[in-house]
């Protein structure tokens, strides 16, 4: 493993454990350190990523070992608390030496103002930079939290740390209600990061920016000098020589095993023999007793060896084997919905243009936050059926809209619209908020498939690691992850199978691993798929068929990813 860059630890965990109130342990004696620079934290959903992040921030009180920062600890978490009225100088943090300046510039001489300005005179052209920096004007400044976007608020918020300069900052998922131009914005603020940045991330790109990677993996906090494409390397040749390793070690106490056994069986030779010859007296009594003597001695010393020498193996067999990670992965089997090539599934447009998904087309349909792409899916998906069984292949000019079609679109329909020709749609919103928090984990998907019986659906279940008591737990209960891959099971699972799966940024709740599992299965399904996604590197696995853009007018165009 390489060594991390940082030479000085900001923060340092000694035998760290945190145990929830209903007695479940989150996590128990992690030790480590993190540097003075940045750093991705990576590992599977309920590692306890989120929970270290809390502890660290001081939200959370450890139930037992001790957490040494080396500055304030500055900390933006997953998800992002806002009072919509709040002004956007209050979530930068500013607003109070902000209002004190304005005061005293108007004549107003109070001395609790000079007490709130301090030593920030210059706070109001710091704070516009600041709003420059997340690619606000400066009038934002005194404008509502409700009229940010999501990802702006997100933005704002991390730019407010840096304005506090606190030495140590930690961000949970920063991302996640990005959109690309966003995240080009938070891009360029990491890599001018200062002071130690500690990123819980799935985002591969901002993963790429750190200069060190650490894993909370089984218990044990790891660090790696270099970006997430690096540890990755490494990880995966340290697991193939794992492997390898365990091969070889196995072969190993296969032989000591089987000699141990030949041994053996000499000795009970042996023992028959001595005995044979004693019965029949062929030796003197005293001959017979002094070679049995002494053969008992040679079979204990062997028997000694060879058991050495097997103990030894298996030791190195089960040293090997810890090496081999075995985690359980979600096994995302997708039905087949028998969609042939054909089929129509559904129409989306603008005013001028059409496409139609097709059979089992993969559709990605982009934009930044606010152009319309949630709306469109939900009309999609409310749209009913307009039409159904087996149509000739679409024409191009079908495919994109022209003459008299895409005038009659643009008089009688909105901007942007969707039609669905099947009801068999399946449909994962990016707020996962369709499950009933009361019911248990099991109920919530035997609604989807009443005709399946129970032992087999609990079977499916485990292939989304939904298994034993996690599955009779009451969907309120669940961990964001946890929630995720029941809503997916749930739309995955269903019965009769999705003719369109709809998913919008399904990669928000999702661990590397998974994330990895969910591309090959919408790889291999065999009906349509239509995915809402700002993250590049996980649509461009997708194989697409189509990438649609809604651009700054509000239109739809045909575009390709770049790599």
């Amino acid at each position: 493993m390489s060594t991390p860059t940082a030479l000085h630890p900001s923060v340092v965990l000694d035998r760290l454990t945190f145990t929830w109130p209903d007695g479940s342990i989150a996590l128990h004696g992690v030790s480590g350190a993190f540097g003075s620079g940045r750093t991705g934290l990576v590992g599977r959903n309920g590692a306890g990523k989120s929970t270290l992040l809390r502890l660290m921030a001081g939200e959370l009180e450890a139930t037992s070992g001790v957490i040494t920062a080396s500055g304030e600890v500055a900390y933006l978490p997953q998800q992002l608390t806002l009072d919509v009225d709040r002004r956007v100088a209050e979530l930068l943090g500013v607003s109070a030496a902000l209002d004190a300046v304005r005061a005293i510039s108007a004549g107003d001489v109070d001395p609790a103002h000079f007490d709130a300005v301090g030593d920030d005179w210059d706070i109001e052209a710091r704070a516009e930079a600041s709003l420059a920096e997340a690619g606000l004007a400066p009038e934002f400044l005194d404008r509502r939290v409700g009229e940010l976007s999501g990802g702006e608020a997100v933005l704002v918020a991390i730019a407010g740390i840096r304005l506090r300069r606190a030495p140590i900052t930690l961000l949970d998922e920063p991302t996640n209600n990005l959109d690309r131009d966003a995240r080009t914005t938070l891009a360029a603020m990491v890599q001018a990061w200062k002071g130690t940045l500690i990123v819980v991330s799935h985002d591969l790109s901002l993963l790429e920016l750190m200069d060190d990677t650490a894993e909370l993996y089984a218990q044990t906090l790891s660090v790696f000098g270099g970006p997430y494409s690096q540890w990755r390397a490494w990880l995966d040749a340290e697991q193939d020589a794992a492997r390898q390793a365990e091969v070889t070690a196995a072969q190993a106490f296969r032989k000591e095993k089987r000699q141990r056994i030949e041994a053996e069986v000499k000795l009970a030779h042996r023992t028959r023999t001595a005995k044979k010859a004693e019965i029949e007296k062929r030796v003197p009594k005293i001959v017979a007793h002094g070679r049995k003597m002494a053969a008992e001695v040679s079979a204990g010393k062997l028997r000694t060896e060879v058991g050495a020498k097997e103990d030894a193996a298996r030791s190195v067999l089960d040293e090997a084997g810890r090496r081999v990670r075995s985690d359980a992965s979600m096994k995302i089997e997708l039905p087949d919905p028998h969609v042939s090539r054909s089929r129509r599934i559904a129409t989306i447009g603008d005013h001028e243009r059409a496409w139609v998904i097709q059979g089992p087309e993969r559709v990605a349909l982009i934009g930044r936050n606010g152009a319309g792409k949630t709306t469109l899916l939900e009309r999609l998906v409310a749209a009913g059926v307009h039409d159904s069984g087996e149509t000739t292949p679409a024409r191009p000019q079908e495919r994109e809209g022209s003459g008299s079609e895409a005038e009659v679109l643009s008089s009688v329909r909105p901007a942007l619209h969707a039609e669905a020709h099947t009801d068999l749609i399946g449909y994962l919103p990016q707020r996962v908020d369709g499950l009933d928090e009361r019911r248990s984990v099991f109920e919530n998907i035997a609604d989807a498939a009443p005709h399946v019986p129970e032992k087999e659906l609990r079977n499916r279940l485990a292939r989304f690691l939904i298994r034993g008591a996690t599955a009779e737990r009451p969907v309120a209960a669940l961990s964001g992850g946890e929630r995720f891959r029941v809503a997916l099971a749930k739309l995955l699972l269903a019965d009769p199978a999705p003719h369109l799966v709809v998913l919008d940024e399904p990669t928000n709740n999702l661990d590397l691993d998974t994330v990895d599992q969910l591309v090959e299965a919408l790889r291999a399904y065999r009906g349509a798929v239509l995915i809402v996604s700002h993250d590049d590197a996980f649509l461009r696995r997708l194989d697409l068929d189509l990438t649609l853009e809604i651009d700054a007018e509000g239109a739809l165009q045909e575009v390709s990813l770049e790599a």
